[in-house]
Protein backbone atom coordinates (compact mmCIF):
# COMPACT_ATOMS: atom_id res chain seq x y z
CA UNK A 1 0.00 0.00 0.00
CA UNK A 2 1.17 3.70 -0.92
CA UNK A 3 -0.40 6.54 0.83
CA UNK A 4 0.94 9.67 -0.08
CA UNK A 5 0.26 12.53 2.79
CA UNK A 6 1.57 16.00 2.36
CA UNK A 7 0.91 16.57 5.78
CA UNK A 8 4.27 17.64 7.41
CA UNK A 9 6.42 19.25 4.78
CA UNK A 10 7.47 15.55 2.80
CA UNK A 11 6.93 13.03 5.78
CA UNK A 12 4.98 10.44 3.66
CA UNK A 13 3.69 6.62 4.54
CA UNK A 14 4.57 3.84 2.03
CA UNK A 15 1.90 1.08 2.48
CA UNK A 16 -0.25 -1.94 0.13
CA UNK A 17 -3.63 -2.22 -0.73
CA UNK A 18 -6.14 -2.97 -2.90
CA UNK A 19 -7.39 -1.25 -5.59
CA UNK A 20 -4.63 0.71 -7.60
CA UNK A 21 -3.93 3.66 -10.22
CA UNK A 22 -0.97 4.24 -11.52
CA UNK A 23 1.19 7.66 -11.51
CA UNK A 24 2.11 7.82 -15.27
CA UNK A 25 -2.20 8.10 -16.09
CA UNK A 26 -5.27 10.22 -15.00
CA UNK A 27 -3.38 10.87 -11.51
CA UNK A 28 -0.24 12.14 -12.35
CA UNK A 29 -1.15 15.47 -11.06
CA UNK A 30 -0.60 14.31 -7.77
CA UNK A 31 2.71 14.16 -8.28
CA UNK A 32 2.43 17.36 -10.02
CA UNK A 33 0.74 18.69 -6.99
CA UNK A 34 3.74 17.34 -4.36
CA UNK A 35 6.65 19.08 -6.65
CA UNK A 36 4.32 21.90 -7.24
CA UNK A 37 3.70 22.59 -3.50
CA UNK A 38 6.67 21.45 -2.17
CA UNK A 39 9.17 23.34 -4.66
CA UNK A 40 12.36 21.60 -2.65
CA UNK A 41 11.32 18.13 -2.24
CA UNK A 42 14.22 16.05 -1.92
CA UNK A 43 14.81 14.62 -5.31
CA UNK A 44 14.80 10.84 -3.73
CA UNK A 45 11.10 11.46 -2.45
CA UNK A 46 10.31 12.05 -6.17
CA UNK A 47 12.13 8.85 -7.48
CA UNK A 48 10.64 6.87 -4.63
CA UNK A 49 6.98 7.65 -6.19
CA UNK A 50 8.47 7.76 -9.13
CA UNK A 51 9.76 3.75 -8.74
CA UNK A 52 6.05 2.55 -7.83
CA UNK A 53 3.93 1.42 -11.37
CA UNK A 54 1.05 1.57 -8.72
CA UNK A 55 -0.28 3.54 -5.64
CA UNK A 56 -3.00 1.28 -4.22
CA UNK A 57 -6.03 2.77 -1.85
CA UNK A 58 -8.54 1.07 -0.23
CA UNK A 59 -11.71 2.17 -1.35
CA UNK A 60 -11.33 4.09 -4.80
CA UNK A 61 -9.05 7.07 -5.93
CA UNK A 62 -9.13 9.54 -2.60
CA UNK A 63 -7.60 12.42 -5.49
CA UNK A 64 -11.29 11.53 -6.82
CA UNK A 65 -12.74 12.54 -3.89
CA UNK A 66 -10.94 15.55 -3.33
CA UNK A 67 -11.43 16.21 -7.01
CA UNK A 68 -15.06 16.46 -7.02
CA UNK A 69 -15.69 18.40 -3.78
CA UNK A 70 -13.40 21.10 -4.87
CA UNK A 71 -15.28 21.22 -8.34
CA UNK A 72 -18.69 21.23 -6.41
CA UNK A 73 -17.69 24.15 -4.70
CA UNK A 74 -16.05 26.16 -7.30
CA UNK A 75 -19.59 26.16 -8.44
CA UNK A 76 -20.60 28.64 -5.87
CA UNK A 77 -17.87 30.78 -7.07
CA UNK A 78 -19.65 34.12 -9.67
CA UNK A 79 -18.86 36.64 -11.35
CA UNK A 80 -17.40 39.52 -10.06
CA UNK A 81 -16.66 38.31 -6.70
CA UNK A 82 -13.33 38.41 -4.84
CA UNK A 83 -11.98 35.12 -3.81
CA UNK A 84 -9.41 33.63 -1.30
CA UNK A 85 -7.73 30.19 -2.05
CA UNK A 86 -6.57 28.17 0.32
CA UNK A 87 -3.99 25.45 0.14
CA UNK A 88 -3.72 22.09 0.17
CA UNK A 89 -3.87 18.79 -1.75
CA UNK A 90 -7.86 19.65 -2.04
CA UNK A 91 -7.79 23.41 -2.31
CA UNK A 92 -5.52 22.41 -5.37
CA UNK A 93 -8.21 20.97 -7.23
CA UNK A 94 -10.77 24.34 -6.69
CA UNK A 95 -7.81 26.47 -7.80
CA UNK A 96 -7.79 24.35 -10.85
CA UNK A 97 -11.41 24.23 -11.53
CA UNK A 98 -11.29 28.13 -10.68
CA UNK A 99 -8.65 28.58 -13.55
CA UNK A 100 -10.62 26.63 -15.96
CA UNK A 101 -13.64 28.76 -15.64
CA UNK A 102 -11.54 31.57 -16.42
CA UNK A 103 -10.14 30.05 -19.13
CA UNK A 104 -13.07 28.44 -20.55
CA UNK A 105 -15.86 30.67 -19.04
CA UNK A 106 -14.25 34.30 -19.36
CA UNK A 107 -14.76 33.92 -15.14
CA UNK A 108 -14.25 37.58 -14.01
CA UNK A 109 -13.04 37.54 -10.54
CA UNK A 110 -10.10 38.13 -8.50
CA UNK A 111 -8.32 36.25 -5.56
CA UNK A 112 -5.86 36.27 -3.05
CA UNK A 113 -4.05 33.25 -2.36
CA UNK A 114 -3.09 31.21 1.45
CA UNK A 115 0.31 30.75 0.52
CA UNK A 116 3.11 31.22 -1.73
CA UNK A 117 2.47 27.88 -3.52
CA UNK A 118 -1.34 28.66 -4.12
CA UNK A 119 -0.15 31.90 -5.39
CA UNK A 120 2.10 30.68 -8.12
CA UNK A 121 -0.08 27.85 -9.10
CA UNK A 122 -2.95 30.22 -9.53
CA UNK A 123 -1.07 32.76 -12.00
CA UNK A 124 -0.13 30.12 -13.50
CA UNK A 125 -3.86 29.11 -14.56
CA UNK A 126 -4.36 32.86 -15.29
CA UNK A 127 -5.99 33.38 -12.27
CA UNK A 128 -6.62 37.39 -11.57
CA UNK A 129 -4.79 38.28 -8.29
CA UNK A 130 -5.16 41.63 -6.38
CA UNK A 131 -2.83 42.51 -3.32
CA UNK A 132 -4.24 42.62 0.12
CA UNK A 133 -4.34 46.14 0.28
CA UNK A 134 -7.32 46.12 -2.13
CA UNK A 135 -9.10 43.92 0.37
CA UNK A 136 -12.07 45.10 2.82
CA UNK A 137 -13.98 41.86 2.76
CA UNK A 138 -13.81 38.68 0.49
CA UNK A 139 -16.76 37.04 -1.27
CA UNK A 140 -15.85 33.85 -0.73
CA UNK A 141 -13.30 31.61 0.44
CA UNK A 142 -12.72 27.92 -0.73
CA UNK A 143 -10.25 25.86 1.64
CA UNK A 144 -9.60 22.15 2.76
CA UNK A 145 -9.20 20.94 6.18
CA UNK A 146 -7.81 18.07 7.66
CA UNK A 147 -10.42 17.30 10.46
CA UNK A 148 -13.76 18.68 10.53
CA UNK A 149 -16.77 17.91 13.48
CA UNK A 150 -20.11 18.29 13.34
CA UNK A 151 -20.27 21.13 14.76
CA UNK A 152 -17.89 22.94 11.72
CA UNK A 153 -15.14 23.11 13.96
CA UNK A 154 -11.81 22.66 11.99
CA UNK A 155 -8.09 21.43 11.87
CA UNK A 156 -6.49 23.23 9.80
CA UNK A 157 -2.24 23.53 9.28
CA UNK A 158 -1.45 20.44 8.08
CA UNK A 159 0.36 22.23 4.44
CA UNK A 160 1.96 24.60 6.97
CA UNK A 161 -0.28 27.67 6.23
CA UNK A 162 -2.68 28.17 8.72
CA UNK A 163 -1.51 31.68 9.92
CA UNK A 164 -2.88 32.81 6.34
CA UNK A 165 -5.42 30.52 6.00
CA UNK A 166 -7.15 31.94 9.09
CA UNK A 167 -6.53 35.56 8.12
CA UNK A 168 -8.18 35.06 4.93
CA UNK A 169 -11.39 33.01 6.34
CA UNK A 170 -11.49 35.80 8.73
CA UNK A 171 -12.09 38.25 5.95
CA UNK A 172 -14.76 36.43 3.96
CA UNK A 173 -18.31 36.30 3.94
CA UNK A 174 -18.24 32.90 3.12
CA UNK A 175 -15.49 29.72 3.87
CA UNK A 176 -16.39 26.62 2.19
CA UNK A 177 -14.70 23.83 3.15
CA UNK A 178 -13.99 21.17 0.88
CA UNK A 179 -12.97 17.50 2.37
CA UNK A 180 -13.08 13.81 1.60
CA UNK A 181 -14.86 11.44 3.64
CA UNK A 182 -11.81 10.39 5.65
CA UNK A 183 -11.64 14.22 7.45
CA UNK A 184 -15.12 14.22 8.60
CA UNK A 185 -15.47 12.91 12.37
CA UNK A 186 -16.83 13.18 16.10
CA UNK A 187 -14.46 14.49 17.37
CA UNK A 188 -11.69 16.43 16.77
CA UNK A 189 -7.72 15.53 18.20
CA UNK A 190 -6.72 12.35 15.71
CA UNK A 191 -4.72 14.83 13.53
CA UNK A 192 -2.09 16.55 15.53
CA UNK A 193 -2.84 20.01 15.81
CA UNK A 194 -0.26 22.61 14.61
CA UNK A 195 0.27 25.15 16.24
CA UNK A 196 2.40 28.29 14.95
CA UNK A 197 5.21 29.80 16.90
CA UNK A 198 7.93 32.19 16.79
CA UNK A 199 11.52 31.04 16.62
CA UNK A 200 12.65 32.97 19.70
CA UNK A 201 12.52 30.81 22.64
CA UNK A 202 10.31 28.13 20.74
CA UNK A 203 11.78 25.34 23.43
CA UNK A 204 10.64 27.59 25.79
CA UNK A 205 7.23 27.52 23.76
CA UNK A 206 7.42 23.66 23.50
CA UNK A 207 7.51 23.11 26.58
CA UNK A 208 4.49 25.24 27.44
CA UNK A 209 2.58 23.28 25.07
CA UNK A 210 3.62 20.52 26.69
CA UNK A 211 1.72 21.26 30.22
CA UNK A 212 -1.76 21.36 28.26
CA UNK A 213 -1.17 17.62 28.19
CA UNK A 214 -0.41 16.68 24.35
CA UNK A 215 2.57 15.45 22.72
CA UNK A 216 4.22 18.65 20.80
CA UNK A 217 7.01 17.56 17.46
CA UNK A 218 8.59 20.12 15.95
CA UNK A 219 7.83 19.88 12.02
CA UNK A 220 11.07 19.02 10.17
CA UNK A 221 12.33 19.27 6.91
CA UNK A 222 14.50 17.20 6.20
CA UNK A 223 17.05 17.28 8.98
CA UNK A 224 15.98 21.45 9.52
CA UNK A 225 13.18 22.39 11.26
CA UNK A 226 9.98 23.55 8.95
CA UNK A 227 9.76 27.22 8.60
CA UNK A 228 6.55 28.84 7.34
CA UNK A 229 5.85 31.04 4.52
CA UNK A 230 5.86 33.85 7.80
CA UNK A 231 9.46 32.53 9.02
CA UNK A 232 8.25 30.89 11.74
CA UNK A 233 8.02 26.91 13.48
CA UNK A 234 4.82 24.86 13.90
CA UNK A 235 4.88 22.39 16.54
CA UNK A 236 2.24 19.43 15.68
CA UNK A 237 0.54 18.88 18.59
CA UNK A 238 -0.90 15.29 19.43
CA UNK A 239 -3.68 15.52 21.72
CA UNK A 240 -5.74 12.53 20.48
CA UNK A 241 -8.79 13.91 21.40
CA UNK A 242 -9.54 17.55 21.89
CA UNK A 243 -13.02 17.85 24.25
CA UNK A 244 -13.09 21.34 23.93
CA UNK A 245 -11.94 23.12 20.91
CA UNK A 246 -12.94 26.40 21.91
CA UNK A 247 -11.47 26.63 25.28
CA UNK A 248 -8.16 24.75 24.00
CA UNK A 249 -8.54 27.60 21.54
CA UNK A 250 -8.11 30.59 23.16
CA UNK A 251 -5.76 28.96 25.80
CA UNK A 252 -3.29 28.15 22.82
CA UNK A 253 -3.23 31.57 21.75
CA UNK A 254 -2.76 33.26 25.19
CA UNK A 255 0.52 31.51 25.55
CA UNK A 256 3.78 34.03 24.56
CA UNK A 257 4.96 32.95 21.83
CA UNK A 258 2.26 30.93 20.33
CA UNK A 259 1.40 32.92 16.86
CA UNK A 260 -1.98 30.67 16.31
CA UNK A 261 -3.57 27.70 16.13
CA UNK A 262 -4.82 25.66 13.27
CA UNK A 263 -8.66 25.30 15.47
CA UNK A 264 -11.20 27.47 13.49
CA UNK A 265 -14.37 28.04 15.63
CA UNK A 266 -17.14 29.06 13.85
CA UNK A 267 -15.66 30.17 11.00
CA UNK A 268 -17.14 27.35 8.22
CA UNK A 269 -20.35 28.30 6.45
CA UNK A 270 -20.56 25.09 4.45
CA UNK A 271 -18.53 21.73 4.64
CA UNK A 272 -18.80 19.72 1.30
CA UNK A 273 -17.65 15.84 1.36
CA UNK A 274 -16.44 13.87 -1.46
CA UNK A 275 -16.81 10.60 -1.43
CA UNK A 276 -14.61 7.77 -2.83
CA UNK A 277 -17.87 6.40 -4.55
CA UNK A 278 -18.11 9.82 -6.81
CA UNK A 279 -21.27 11.35 -4.15
CA UNK A 280 -21.00 14.59 -2.28
CA UNK A 281 -22.41 15.32 0.99
CA UNK A 282 -23.01 19.18 1.89
CA UNK A 283 -23.32 20.31 5.45
CA UNK A 284 -23.93 23.77 6.43
CA UNK A 285 -24.84 25.18 9.92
Amino acid sequence: MFKVCPVSAWFMFISMDKGAFSLSSGNAPYLFYLEHIFPNIPSFVILKIKSFEQIHYNKGDLMESKRIAGEKAVEFVKDGMKVGLGTGSTAYWAIQAIGRRVKEEGLQVQAVATSVQSEELAKELGIPMMPFADVDMLDLTIDGADEVDPELHLIKGGGGALLREKIVAAASKQLIIIVDESKDVKQLGKFPLPVEIVPFAYELTVKKLKKLGCEPKLRMNGDQLYVTDNGNYIADCHFDAIANPVELHDTLNGIPGVVDNGLFIHMANLVIVGSADGSIRSISK
